[in-house]
């Protein structure tokens, strides 16, 4: 262990910290701490960095336990000896982050864990039983009024906001109808989509529709026995159930979940 080195470069008041040679876990995790609290703490810099390839992991535990937080993904940055491309992780702590204690640790968890976008759309229907879908700028096919939900927003309030943004209309929502985990799709990853029930609505009230243009095409007011023609698979599965009045509680790519025979 005597060539490790461990030494943070300063520029502009940030410093990025390096280090070179084999070492323990220990005694990595022991210098990369010590490296941060000197370069924060006893030389005044408010953001220390560091950047690492995805697949080591030493160095990844070494900067959750030094509280580093992750910041984001370089894909294919760095090329190993052999010539193959990996990806680069950036992490960074700053001056005013907790380290220490439950808060300090779950921050840095909170950055590392997995993620997954939540949608929130709405089934409407009018007098006739037809659901309402909107029809967008950017695909084919059509969906239910709704959409992603935004940071801190609660699936319930983000849908009752997209209903505002796409419909101009305010319908207070309840509880969902069904809770539907989506495969990873058209680039997406994965994601939890819950679809709650917005009542009915007379046929006319299209006409008072407010259409943000850039976004949505049209509307359209469709038959239960026509609804497949207009959206993916996926979606087709999830509202027969939902128009049945079958649906279970929670589904996994619109089909319900059974036991293993």
């Amino acid at each position: 262990m005597d060539d490790f080195k461990v030494n943070v470069v300063v520029d502009a008041g940030i410093g990025t910290l390096h280090w070179q040679g084999t070492v323990d876990q220990k005694t990595l995790d022991e210098a990369v701490s010590l490296a941060a609290d000197d370069a924060l703490i006893g030389h005044e810099l408010h953001r220390v960095e560091a950047s690492i390839t995805a697949d080591d992991l030493m160095a990844m535990r070494a900067l959750h336990r030094a509280g580093f937080r992750r910041e984001g993904r370089r894909r294919q940055a760095v090329r190993a000896d052999d010539g193959s491309w990996h990806d680069a992780l950036l992490y960074a702590r700053l001056i005013d982050d907790q380290v220490y204690g439950a808060g300090g640790f779950t921050a840095v968890m909170d950055t590392v864990m997995a993620t997954h976008r939540l949608i929130g759309h709405v089934l409407i229907r009018d007098e006739h039983g037809r659901v309402l879908f909107v029809e967008t700028t950017y695909k084919e096919d059509w969906e239910l009024p709704g959409g992603i939900v935004e940071a801190g927003e609660s699936p319930r309030v983000g849908a009752e906001r997209e209903l505002r943004e796409e419909l101009g209309v305010d319908i207070r929502l309840n509880q969902p109808l069904v809770a539907d985990w989506m495969p990873p799709y058209l680039g997406w990853r994965d994601a939890m989509e819950f679809i709650f029930d917005g009542g009915q609505l007379p046929s006319s009230t299209m006409q008072r529709f407010e259409r943000p243009a850039q976004e949505i095409r049209s509307y359209h007011w469709v038959a239960p026995e026509e609804i497949a023609e207009h959206v993916t698979p996926l979606s087709a599965r999830r509202l027969a159930l939902l128009v049945a009045g079958t649906a279970p509680a929670y589904t996994e790519a619109g089909s319900a979940v059974t036991p293993d025979a």
